[in-house]
C-alpha cells in the first residue's frame, strides 16, 4: 500500500516541495516545486523572508491537494542557528537576520566577556562560529534591538514555520542543537549561557524530539490548501540532521559529509564528544535522530564554487563544460583555505580567491577553469584535514566516506575526496535531506522501525556510486604544500 508525505527542505540559497512515496520497502521521490530562498539585504542587514518561505510551502500543499494526494502528514527542515522573533500576540516582529548578517563580527569576544570560552564548550561543545544562535542574540542584546526586547517567543526557522502551519510553538531538538545555547546531556537550554544575555528559557516553544507530533494544520491553512486533518511532524528539523538520517550505510566504520552550501563532515555517535582535544580542533556535537550525536566540523562547501559561478562571464553554463575546463588546469597550482575569514561573504569571490594567492605568494587563477580546478583542489584538501583530525578524535576507526546531498553529483570532487582522503567513497543521494526527512515522518507514522530499517529502503531505493582512491601519492605531497601555505 502506498504512503505519501510531504517534505519541505529549505537551503540557505533555494528550498523545494517534495512528495516522498513508500511502496514495497522502496522510497520514491517527486518534486512538486522548486523555489529561491533570497537573502534581502536591506539598511546594512541581511534578512530572511519567512512569510515568502510560508507561502511557497502553501503553494506546495494546493498543488497536492488539487491532485488528490492524500498525504500522511509534513516535515520542515531548514539550515540552522537563525531565529525569528513573535510578540504576545503571536505575530512575527521582523524577518529573522540571516546568519551571515555583519552584526555578529566580533560578537563571540564580547560574550566570552560574560561566559569563558572554554566554559561555553564545556556546556555545549558546539563548535565556535560567529553566527551561532547564541552569538546572534548576544550582538542583539548588546545593540538594543527592538525586536529581541519585545519578544515574546524565539523560534527557530522550521519551528517558525511549523508554528504558521499548525499555531503550535515548539523547539525541536535537532535545530536546537546548532545554536551553541544546548547542553547535550540535557538536551535542553542552558540557563548559564542565556541568562547573561537577558534570555530566558521559558521564551522557548516546548521541547520536541524528532519524529514527535507538532499539531494539526489550522482551519486557516485547510481553507488555503483543501486539505484537512493533516499533522505537522517534528522531523530532524536542522537539514543536515535529516541529510544524515537518509545515509544508505549498510556498514558502521562510517565518517560522512553533508555536501551544499556548507560541507559537514563528521560521524554518528551514540554520546556527545566533549574534551580538551575536541575544544582545541573546534568540533561540533550536534543532536541526531534517536538520541544519537553529529560529532563534526563546518567546512566551507560549494559557497565558493557558486558564488565564482554567478561571476564568470565567459564560462559555459553546463557544470560538466566547467569541470571538463578545470581538468585540464594544472593540479595544485594554487591552494586556499576554503575557511579563511575572507571568504565568509566578499563583494566579489573570484577577487577574494585571487588576493589570497597573491599574499601566499602562488600564481593568480585569472579564468573560471584555474579558479574551479583552485576551489576544488582545494576543499579536497581542506577535507583531508578536517580528516585527520577527526580519525584523532573518533572512538572507531574510519574506513569509507558518504558523500551526500548536492555535491555528490559533483564526480570531480568525489574522486578527489576518495584520492586525498585515501578511502573509498560512497556518493549520494543528492536529495539524502529530503529522503530523511521523508522517512522520519514515516518513522512517526509507524511506517518503519527505526533509522537502520530507514537506511536499508534509502539503499535499495537510490544505490550510492562509488571512487576508489587513486595518485595517492600525488595527494600526499600536495597536502603537505596546502599545510605549509594555509598555516
Amino acid at each position: 500500500m502506498e504512503k505519501h508525505f510531504f517534505a519541505v527542505d529549505l537551503g540557505a540559497s533555494s528550498g523545494r516541495t517534495i512528495l516522498g512515496t513508500l511502496k514495497d520497502n522502496t522510497l520514491t521521490r517527486r518534486e512538486i516545486t522548486r523555489f529561491s530562498d533570497t537573502i534581502i539585504q536591506v539598511n546594512g542587514h541581511f534578512y530572511w523572508d519567512l512569510h515568502a518561505l510560508y507561502w511557497e510551502i502553501i503553494r506546495g500543499l494546493q498543488i497536492v491537494a488539487q491532485e488528490n494526494i492524500p498525504i500522511e502528514s509534513i516535515g520542515i527542515d531548514t539550515w540552522g542557528v537563525d531565529v525569528a522573533f513573535f510578540g504576545k500576540d503571536g505575530g512575527l516582529l521582523r524577518n529573522p537576520y540571516c546568519y551571515r548578517d555583519p552584526q555578529t563580527d566580533g560578537a563571540m569576544d564580547e560574550y566570552f566577556k560574560l561566559v569563558p570560552k572554554e566554559r561555553v564548550y564545556e556546556i555545549s561543545g558546539i563548535q565556535f562560529m560567529n553566527f551561532n544562535t547564541l552569538f546572534q542574540l548576544s550582538a542583539m542584546h548588546k545593540n538594543n534591538d527592538s525586536a529581541l526586547a519585545a519578544a515574546n517567543k524565539i523560534l527557530f526557522i522550521p519551528d517558525a514555520l511549523s508554528y504558521f502551519l499548525t499555531g503550535e510553538m515548539v523547539t525541536e531538538y535537532s535545530i536546537l542543537s546548532t545554536s551553541s545555547m544546548m547542553d547535550p546531556r540535557t538536551k535542553k537550554i542552558s540557563k548559564e549561557l542565556i541568562e547573561p544575555i537577558g534570555i530566558r528559557e521559558e521564551q522557548f516553544g516546548r521541547y520536541v524530539q524528532p519524529g514527535e507530533v507538532i499539531g494539526k494544520i489550522t482551519p486557516e491553512v485547510e481553507a488555503l490548501t483543501g486539505l484537512k486533518d493533516i499533522p505537522v511532524i517534528a522531523v530532524a528539523g536542522h537539514d543536515t540532521a535529516s541529510a544524515v538520517a537518509a545515509i544508505p550505510a549498510t556498514k558502521p566504520n562510517f565518517v560522512y559529509l553533508s555536501s551544499g552550501t556548507w560541507s559537514l563532515m563528521g560521524i554518528e555517535t551514540p554520546n556527545a564528544i566533549i574534551n580538551k582535544d575536541s575544544f582545541d580542533k573546534n568540533f561540533t556535537n550536534e543532536g541526531g535522530i534517536e538520541g544519537t550525536t553529529r560529532f563534526l566540523k563546518n567546512i566551507c562547501g560549494m559557497w565558493l564554487f557558486e558564488r565564482c559561478r554567478k561571476e564568470w562571464i565567459d564560462a559555459p553554463k553546463s557544470y560538466t563544460d566547467i569541470y571538463d575546463a578545470a581538468m585540464k588546469v594544472e593540479a595544485f597550482r594554487s591552494i586556499i583555505n576554503p575557511d579563511d575569514p575572507c571568504f565568509a561573504n566578499p563583494v566579489s569571490m573570484v577577487k577574494a580567491i585571487q588576493d589570497y594567492c597573491t599574499r601566499t605568494n602562488q600564481p593568480v587563477p585569472n579564468d573560471y577553469a584555474e579558479q574551479c580546478r583552485c576551489i576544488y583542489d582545494s576543499l579536497a584538501l581542506r577535507y583531508r584535514e578536517v580528516f585527520e583530525m577527526l580519525k584523532g578524535l573518533s572512538p572507531f576507526p574510519l574506513e569509507r566516506m558518504h558523500v551526500i546531498g548536492g555535491g555528490s553529483l559533483n564526480y570531480i570532487l568525489d574522486q578527489f575526496i576518495a584520492d586525498s582522503l585515501n578511502i573509498p567513497v560512497f556518493a549520494g543521494p543528492q536529495e539524502a535531506t529530503a529522503e530523511g526527512n521523508i522517512m522520519m515522518q514515516a518513522k512517526a507514522k509507524g511506517v518503519v522501525d527505526g533509522i537502520q530499517e530507514m537506511r536499508e529502503i534509502i539503499a535499495k531505493s537510490e544505490s550510492p556510486k562509488r571512487y576508489d582512491p587513486q595518485d595517492t601519492a600525488l595527494w600526499d605531497k600536495a597536502y603537505q604544500k596546502y599545510l605549509s601555505i594555509v598555516h
